[in-house]
């Protein structure tokens, strides 16, 4: 009789034991929490500005890279024969992302960034957008330039998506503070 009542205590333990563990990962879907910032930064100001607007969500980090870099001479938007200026005169041009997309099932917002090129978005952020499952997301850009606004680029991303409930983009400069970009998101109503 000791050796049933031991076994049977052990099994509740045992069963006990699972029910954190099961709590736990039950929670994060709950409470629709997480946050994933992708970016695309040419000279590196994007990329500073995600940073920071990872840290001040606590969300996770993933950059576009494209397979093959730009250069400076790809850059120069005084050249109209540049890398940039050809990739934005062709809307079907598609530079390849080097590496495996994330995936995005876990994730609830995804915030998505990248320099203005000419009032539009560069096209391996098309790329992106086309080649990922959005639906069921809340988005919103952010992007950075020397002074061009959204121009059409957010509306050509959520074309191109297809899917995903779109928020307003802003403009921010490599000067934005974390409380900065904290406060927008909370503007639309994202928190960490």
């Amino acid at each position: 009789m000791l050796k049933k009542i031991t076994a049977v205590l052990f099994a509740l333990m045992l069963t006990l034991s699972c029910l954190p563990i099961a709590v736990a990962e039950a929670q994060p879907a709950e409470t629709g929490s997480h946050i994933l910032v992708v970016y695309f930064s040419a000279t590196g100001t994007t990329k500073g500005v995600a940073e920071k607007l990872a840290e001040g969500l606590s969300a996770d980090l993933y950059e576009i890279v494209p397979e093959a870099p730009y250069t400076d001479a790809d850059l120069n938007y005084n050249d109209r024969k540049s890398r940039t200026s050809i990739e934005t005169d062709d809307p079907s041009c598609r530079p390849a992302i080097a590496g495996e997309l994330p995936e995005l099932k876990s994730y609830d917002t995804i915030l998505i960034g990248y320099p203005i090129w000419w009032g539009d978005v560069p096209r391996i952020i098309s790329n992106f957008v086309e080649q990922v499952n959005l639906t069921d997301k809340t988005l919103a850009v952010f992007f950075t330039s020397g002074g061009s606004g959204l121009g059409s680029s957010m509306k050509h991303l959520e074309q191109q998506a297809g899917a995903g409930a779109w928020l307003e983009g802003k403009r921010f400069s490599a000067r934005t503070t974390v409380e900065e970009l904290k406060n927008w998101a909370a503007s639309l109503g994202i928190q960490p």
